[in-house]
């Protein structure tokens, strides 16, 4: 590695600006994925109560809702706060002052564990006595699984594609660091050393690549990553935006970006060799 320093930093550069480019795209994918899932855990189901009902009976069916299977947290609000909540959101000239608050019904809001289950959770929660009605915009909700499904789909595809071009990339780079030593290589067969023999010491090298390279990668992905973040939360603009924090995540993270640096650091040496031990 030393007696071809810059051929040597050339491949650990590479693999730092693939790993960089693979990484940040994960992150970004990660991020949109988790935003995805809080937009679609704020999509909750309205359990009307049944008007024959008192408020004392109404409040007595939590018990029932709050164990329904899938079924997070469940909220009672009442006939008075829901009429204060639609005065608030809707009476901008003070019209609805005088509303009343016997026109409105006692009802639950209930949060999913898993929006994907929607559908049976509605049914259950139908089932329940002294609920008369259930509201829920399984439309956007299905439109979430179905947005979430393509990102993801999409995600994979994409850093996939990345890194095959890594590894195609370091090969062609540790080949040129494998050329300069072509005869020593071909003396070495000629002489009787095995394939294994004159391989081990390039894999070696190349997984000291692929180490070095994740190790210097991971590094700058926490500091750009902590710098984005930072900028997102200063940012008026992007308040409804959430960034999952790299505490959460910086051990799979730096899993996934040593696993992937020896992996394209051994690729690339098995790949860049082969054709030189072909004497």
């Amino acid at each position: 590695m030393f007696s071809h320093g810059f051929m040597s930093f050339a491949a650990i550069g590479i693999t730092v600006a693939c790993l960089l480019i693979m990484g940040t795209f994960s992150l970004v994918a990660v991020n949109a994925n988790q935003n995805l899932k809080d937009l679609q855990k704020e999509n909750a189901i309205l359990a009307f109560v049944s008007d024959d009902l008192t408020d004392e009976q109404a409040q007595a069916l939590h018990s029932q809702l709050s164990v329904v299977d899938n079924v997070s947290d469940c909220t009672f609000v009442s006939r008075q706060q829901a009429r204060d909540e639609y005065v608030q959101k809707y009476d901008e000239d003070d019209l609805y002052s005088d509303l009343e608050a016997g026109i409105f019904r006692n009802r639950y809001v209930l949060h999913l564990t898993d929006p994907d289950q929607m559908k049976g959770t509605i049914e259950a929660v139908r089932g329940v006595s002294g609920i008369e009605k259930v509201r829920a915009d399984e439309d956007i909700s299905n439109g979430f699984v179905t947005l979430r499904n393509i990102a993801s789909v999409i995600s994979i595809a994409l850093i996939t594609i990345l890194f095959v071009v890594s590894v195609f990339i370091i090969s062609n780079t540790i080949k040129l660091t494998t050329f300069d030593r072509r005869d020593e290589i071909a003396i070495m067969k000629m002489v009787g050393a095995t394939n294994g023999f004159i391989r081990w010491p390039f894999v070696f090298e190349g997984l000291l690549f692929g180490f070095c390279g994740a190790a210097v990668a991971f590094g700058l992905q926490w500091l750009l990553y902590e710098a984005v973040a930072r900028g997102i939360a200063n940012s008026d603009t992007l308040q409804l935006v959430s960034v999952v924090p790299f505490g959460n995540i910086w051990a799979p993270v730096a899993g996934v970006f040593a696993a992937a640096g020896i992996v394209i650091g051994v690729g690339g040496s098995l790949t860049a060799i082969r054709k030189f031990l072909q004497v």
